[in-house]
């Protein structure tokens, strides 16, 4: 089974900007978040292997689960080019709304959503046969967190902009010899004691 976790907050996002590749630490309740997901997947998952994306965010919450921590850039946050550090109230809203429509569009100097696909997908399919015979823990960004739902659901990424991930929160990928399928969404209990 795939696990996927998304970093805990950081004070880009707590104040609603798109962070991209933006090489942030977590703030406090951040790392709050990163503790309280180590303890959940340590007790639910023990045996399950850690790869993070490269972005010290990512490492801190996957830090906070293990030591033995493996970095894949596939894994990395999409490229917002120069909207990172943005808030979203203040991109354009004709370019946004381009955005949604159309999985091609990219942002100024930034990462098409179908780019995103393209190397989020095929590090899961490298991964699936392993992900059948244990836990993997990716622990990951909103964006290759959806790519990667979507390739669950066998959708396309005009899909994500239907779903919402909560920081710090887990998704589930159930990979069998059938195939894989999303067997938990968004799943934040185990942060009620930062609420």
């Amino acid at each position: 089974m795939f696990i996927l976790l998304r970093h805990g907050q950081t004070s880009a996002n707590a104040q609603s900007l798109l962070q991209g590749r933006m090489n942030l630490d977590l703030d406090g309740i951040g790392q709050q978040q990163a503790d309280l997901c180590g303890q959940y997947v340590r007790h639910h998952f023990p045996d399950a292997r850690i790869v993070s994306s490269p972005l010290v965010r990512a490492q801190q919450t996957a830090l906070a689960i293990s030591p033995n921590v493996v970095i894949d850039e596939r894994f990395i946050e999409l490229d917002y080019g120069s909207w990172d550090g943005v808030a979203m109230s203040a991109i354009d809203q004709s370019q946004w709304g381009k955005w949604r429509m159309d999985p091609h569009f990219r942002p100024p100097n930034g990462e098409t959503l179908v780019e995103l696909d393209q190397r989020v997908q095929p590090a899961l399919e490298e991964l699936r046969e392993e992900a059948t015979q244990r836990h993997i823990v990716i622990v990951s960004h909103v964006s290759p967190i959806k790519s990667a739902v979507t390739w669950a659901l066998g959708t396309g990424p005009e899909t994500t902009w239907r779903m919402h991930l909560d920081r710090a929160s887990i998704c589930r990928v159930a990979v069998t010899a059938r195939g894989a399928s999303l067997s938990g969404f968004n799943e934040t209990a185990h942060l009620r004691p930062v609420g």
